[in-house]
C-alpha cells in the first residue's frame, strides 16, 4: 500500500487497516517460522505498511494538537 493511498483513508479506516496488517504480520512470521514462505519479502513489505500507517496516524495526531492550541 502506497503512502498516497494511506493518506486518503479516514482515521477509522486507518485503525482497521492497522489491525489487519498487524494480524497479517503475525501470521506471516508464524508461517515463516514453521516453514519457508514462497515470498519472504512479504514480511518486510508488511512491516513497511505498518510503519506508514503509524506515521500517518502520528502526523494527524500532531496536526490536531496544533489546531487545538
Amino acid at each position: 500500500m502506497k503512502y498516497a493511498d494511506i493518506n486518503n483513508l479516514t482515521n477509522a479506516e486507518l485503525n482497521s487497516k492497522l489491525r489487519e496488517e498487524r494480524r497479517m504480520f503475525s501470521k506471516l512470521k508464524f508461517a515463516h517460522a514453521v516453514s519457508t514462505l514462497e515470498n519472504p519479502n512479504k514480511i518486510k513489505d508488511t512491516k513497511k505498511v505498518i510503519a506508514r500507517i503509524l506515521t500517518e496516524m502520528n502526523v494527524r495526531r500532531i496536526a490536531a494538537t496544533k489546531t487545538e492550541a
